[in-house]
């Protein structure tokens, strides 16, 4: 079953995701990478405001090509979320309930997931072409001097996604391995 879901995404329905749940996503995103998170975890310690409302907001861990003519955003397939590590859990304390990447988190962003209430999804990669068919507004926010890796506000319709770790730390990585690895025993 594919559970439809909107961001802002709030603590509540957060913590109703399960990994290995798919999930369509429809609503207001932010993109940043790692260039940005730099940026956005300094202006937090130093006091600033964000130039995003953090509290229940989903950060799409891209960097999109450049739209075609007549487009909205160009190809935006996820980049590995690992580079946002050090990151991400200054950001979830500050409220943000989701990221979108690839690839495993430390140990350190799944238990400020856990105490947070926060959930991490997965987007294909190599998939940026189609993930990019369901984007329908496409604003810069901040640090375009950061070229593709600015912060961009996006508005999506029906963004496949697979919840990977979810709210109790419960990983698909982990999980589907262990399925697979007990799959083989019983056949042996």
């Amino acid at each position: 079953m594919v559970k439809k879901i909107t961001a802002p995404l709030t603590r509540e329905a957060a913590r109703e995701l399960r990994a290995g749940d798919l999930v369509l996503l429809s609503g207001t995103i932010y993109t940043a990478r790692d260039a940005a998170h730099k940026r956005l975890c300094e202006l937090l310690a130093q006091g600033g405001q964000p130039p995003f409302p953090l509290e229940d907001s989903v950060i799409y861990f891209v960097g999109p090509t450049p739209a075609a003519p007549g487009t909205i955003i160009g190809s935006c397939g996820p980049t590995t979320s690992y580079r946002m590590d050090a990151y991400s859990p200054t950001l979830i304390e500050r409220g943000q309930t989701g990221m979108i990447g690839k690839g495993v988190r430390s140990e350190e962003v799944i238990e400020s997931m856990k105490k947070h209430g926060a959930v991490y999804f997965g987007a294909t990669g190599g998939a940026g072409a189609l993930l990019a068919r369901c984007v329908r507004a496409n604003e810069p926010v901040a640090y375009e001097d950061l070229g593709a890796e600015a912060i961009r506000r996006l508005v999506v319709e029906d963004m496949p996604l697979t919840v990977v770790i979810d709210s109790l730390g419960q990983n698909l990585y982990e999980l589907g391995r262990a399925r697979y690895l007990q799959a083989v025993d019983e056949t042996r």
